[in-house]
């Protein structure tokens, strides 16, 4: 399996990966063959990326850190919660803490993480599924931070609802890719009052929860909103889910912009070292993400053209690289591998799409 720009699609395309609603039903089951109509529909969902089965990915094996039950539940449920907030009731806050509890377990069961999936998302489940990202990110973070249950709990459930005031925003303003207007910047930032207004109330979360709404968009330097507030002022669980938000909205598309490749992104996070995060939460942040994802195409500074096929956990940046070789003798293709760790004057230029 690979990764792949909607734009390089062709008729008879395998999907490798199933793209779901935001209440987690099937929009398309892994395993279709795609048809011209079916990448045209994509196009108009607003997708960007898909993941495919192919002769030469066949192999590849992209594994997602929390299981597709799970993080489908967890789409389930927070849109669940966002359908009565629209309509002015309550939700339930203990399917909340069941999916969330699952997400804990599945990301504690594994010993070393390094992310680097890349969604497919519409229009109409960007919110959710960058929601259940952020979560996962930071759960991943908490626990790389010693974390204990019930921490790891309350740091999950507001990382889940960390934009859940987006549900008092118009739907126009959340699907516009192009940059905000001073006045729809504006508009946005309210989302971080609404979201702890929702979450306040609700006496069976953790009110840090409510809380990790308010601040994840503060930082250090006192540049963030919705107050400003500088250095320790911001909680530390929303320093951690402010991190994942942030990586999160640079390699997907959003309210407001279009993504980055991750390598870049990674690069902007570190940037950001001691200005908008603590040094220290970004390092251990960045040792579990993988800058050049596995299934991602890439091309070598060799202007060899390849396919990222597994990761260096302790070298983020210096994956296996599988290039293949047409060789027009023998009328066939060949594959040769290059693991970046050993080939030390090798390097990534650029992941292509």
């Amino acid at each position: 399996m690979r990764q792949l720009s909607i734009n390089r699609l062709q008729d008879g395309d395998i999907l490798g990966r199933t793209i779901y609603t935001n209440d987690g039903r099937v929009l398309l089951g892994r395993g279709v063959k795609l048809t011209g109509t079916y990448i045209e529909r994509l196009k108009n969902l607003g997708i960007s990326i898909v993941y495919i089965d192919d002769e030469e990915s066949k192999d590849i094996i992209i594994d997602d850190v929390i299981s597709e039950e799970h993080r489908r539940e967890a789409m389930a449920s927070l849109d669940n919660a966002v359908q009565a907030v629209k309509v002015g009731k309550d939700f339930d806050g203990a399917s909340i803490k069941k999916s969330i509890d699952n997400i804990i377990q599945d990301i504690l069961f594994q010993k070393e993480i390094l992310i680097g999936l890349t969604d497919m998302r519409t229009f109409d489940n960007q919110i959710f599924s960058h929601s259940v990202n952020v979560c996962v990110l930071s759960t991943i973070l908490g626990k790389a931070l010693g974390f204990d249950q019930e921490s790891l709990q309350g740091l999950a459930i507001g990382a889940l609802f960390h934009d859940i005031g987006t549900t008092k925003l118009p739907k126009e303003l959340l699907t516009k890719r192009e940059p905000f207007t001073p006045e729809e910047e504006e508009l946005y930032k309210t989302h971080t009052n609404h979201g702890f207004e929702i979450l306040r109330t609700k006496r069976e979360l953790n009110l840090l929860s409510a809380h990790i709404a308010f601040q994840h968009h503060e930082r250090l330097n006192g540049s963030g909103y919705p107050r400003r507030l500088e250095g320790s002022a911001v909680h530390q669980w929303a320093q951690i889910v402010g991190i994942a938000d942030f990586y999160d909205t640079l390699v997907n598309d959003g309210p407001g912009h279009t993504r980055i490749p991750p390598h870049e992104a990674c690069e902007v996070i570190m940037g950001s070292a001691e200005k908008f995060f603590p040094k220290d939460l970004i390092i251990t942040f960045l040792r579990h993400i993988a800058a050049y994802p596995t299934g991602s195409t890439v091309k070598l500074n060799s202007g060899e053209i390849g396919i990222v096929v597994d990761q260096n956990k302790s070298l983020p940046m210096r994956p296996i690289v599988r290039v293949l070789l047409a060789d027009k003798q023998l009328s066939d293709v060949r594959a040769r591998e290059y693991n970046l760790v050993e080939e030390r004057t090798m390097f990534i230029e650029e992941i292509l799409e």
